[in-house]
């Protein structure tokens, strides 16, 4: 039997949503992280920006707010679906719409 579902959550980012790096503010030592935390926390949730933590002067970890990474998660599921779709297609593995809705409408029904 076959399923297909269509969730769409993707919004296209327009330039004036994305702001530039500002590396006073975004890029921090693990000691300052760990001394102002909650002022950190706050900062990814008001500005939507990711702060970058770095430990002995290179990039460790990265700090974002909640819907940012939800955002990120559904933007790679769809991705990596689009991705298995087109490798799908090139080895011929597809079926067409229309061929699909024949057959399932010619299934009997319980």
């Amino acid at each position: 039997m076959y399923a297909m579902t269509y969730r769409v959550t993707y919004k296209p980012r327009r330039e004036a949503d994305v702001q530039r790096l500002n590396p006073a503010r975004d890029i921090q030592p693990v000691s300052e992280f760990r001394s102002n935390a909650a002022k950190f926390i706050d900062q990814v949730r008001q500005t939507k920006e990711p702060v970058i933590i770095t430990q002995h002067g290179r990039g460790a970890a990265v700090l974002v707010d909640v819907d940012s990474y939800q955002d990120l998660l559904e933007r790679i599921e769809l991705l990596t679906a689009l991705l298995e779709g087109l490798e799908s297609e090139r080895k011929g593995k597809t079926r067409a719409h229309v061929d699909v809705v024949k057959e399932l409408r010619a299934m009997p029904t319980r």
